[in-house]
């Protein structure tokens, strides 16, 4: 008879976060960063965390001055967990985030709430409260680790040598099926896209992917919230795909 199970003892230092000021931008927006330093071993997820994973969500309403962010993930890994699939960093994870000031002449307090999920053999909901205040009218100095995390951002789809997308999207019960055909060079190894919608925060199910010669086909279940059938823009169809070596591919939008 085996002994009782032993649950997992969460670290102290499980994780350590912070907003990076980083710099004005020639655009006028602040291009900042939230840092996550993760026990060893520890991980987080990417924006489409896999079926087994948790989403990060991100509450910017405690702000002042703050139009608008744009997040800018870099390169994520695949990683299988009892023989489920989820996409993640582990250890550390710097997060470039751009900040548009609703006016350049005031200051701009971000605040915002995130809630994480933080997994070895356990996941672990992880709440986080983080502020960062800035002058737009001051330059602030480019940060070298928001840089390099920019620069690890995934390939284009013309440096992947992704010659064409389509796709076609189905009812079904609690959402739409999306097929998605890729035609692009292969990136070697097993080769894995991962579908969703830029506009809509969906639920999207691990993707089917397999090479049809020319083309790489993929295709996912998305489900919204209210859990039924809903028009799926094209232009809004985000695929990441994924190859040997590290080689990560973004598309945004596909044709019909």
């Amino acid at each position: 008879m085996s002994g009782p199970a032993v649950a997992q003892e969460v670290p102290d230092d499980l994780v350590a976060a912070e907003l990076l000021p980083g710099w004005q931008t020639e655009a006028g927006t602040r291009m900042a960063a939230l840092h996550l330093r993760l026990a060893s071993g520890w991980k987080t997820y990417w924006r489409v965390p896999g079926e087994a994973g948790i989403p990060p969500s991100f509450d910017w309403r405690g702000s002042k001055n703050l139009a608008d962010v744009v997040y800018h993930w870099p390169k994520p890994e695949l990683f299988e967990v009892n023989g489920m699939r989820t996409i993640g960093y582990h250890d550390d994870l710097t997060l470039p985030i751009e900040m548009r000031p609703a006016s350049s002449a005031e200051p701009v307090v971000a605040a915002a709430r995130i809630d994480l999920g933080v997994c070895k053999d356990i996941c672990v909901p992880v709440s986080l409260d983080l502020r960062l205040s800035f002058d737009p009218a001051e330059a602030g100095t480019p940060d070298p680790a928001i840089r390099a995390s920019l620069a690890s951002s995934p390939e284009s789809a013309q440096r992947g040598g992704v010659v064409r997308a389509t796709c076609q999207a189905e009812p079904i019960r609690d959402g739409m099926r999306l097929s998605a055909r890729v035609t692009m060079s292969p990136l070697g190894g097993d080769e894995i896209a991962v579908l969703e919608l830029s506009d809509r925060p969906v639920w999207v199910s691990d993707s089917q992917s397999h090479r049809e010669g020319g083309d790489l086909v993929a295709v996912s279940d998305l489900v919204p919230d209210e859990a039924q059938p809903f028009a799926v823009n094209r232009s809004a169809v985000r695929i990441t795909v994924f190859g040997g070596l590290g080689r990560v591919v973004e598309i945004q939008g596909c044709t019909g």
